[in-house]
């Protein structure tokens, strides 16, 4: 079964490292979809039941975005807000519909690794500040996966660099 790539970008157009992860997954279309939230939604407003539609078509879900003031893009998080509601993510005897589902993230960090730790920059590692999102997929009753980063990556970064990162990403996909 495909593997849903949801993608939250606030400028993709400009973006390097998620725009090409996004070419990478299109080489494969029997094997991800890709669904990118602004594109889908540019003037942030969503639509509930398209969205929960589509989550209830698939067992494997990703979400892909830049870290981004320590977290994700304010539209995915209006996204779960307003998609993962009682009823039908989580709370009564018909929700739990991302139950058993495995859920991973993709992200991009422009920021190196080492400055998420301890003795760096900010004084956490990735995983400690994604915590709330690991919470929301294990509250919802999802299967988290381990999550896929890619740190130090920017417009400067050489090509080699973003390929690479591209080739670990297709890697990570196919494993959760």
């Amino acid at each position: 079964m495909k593997t849903l790539v949801i993608v939250t970008h606030p400028d993709m157009e400009s973006s390097v490292v998620n725009k090409r992860w996004i070419e990478e997954l299109n080489k494969y279309p029997d094997e991800f979809d890709i669904h990118q939230l602004y594109k889908a939604y540019p003037d942030e407003k969503i639509n509930i039941l398209a969205e929960q539609k589509l989550i209830e078509n698939y067992s494997k879900i990703v979400f892909q975005f830049p870290f981004y003031w320590f977290s994700s893009p304010p539209l995915l998080k209006k996204w779960f807000d307003e998609v993962l509601i009682y009823g039908w993510a989580f709370g009564s005897k018909s929700g739990y519909k991302l139950e058993h589902k495995k859920i991973g993230l993709a992200i991009s960090s422009g920021a190196a690794q080492e400055d998420y730790s301890l003795k760096g920059n900010y004084r956490h590692t990735l995983k400690e500040l994604i915590v709330p999102f690991e919470l929301t997929f294990k509250y919802v009753k999802a299967n988290y996966r381990p999550f896929f980063a890619y740190y130090g990556l920017d417009s400067s970064t050489p090509t080699q660099e973003i390929e690479k990162s591209a080739s670990k990403y297709l890697d990570f996909l196919k494993k959760i």
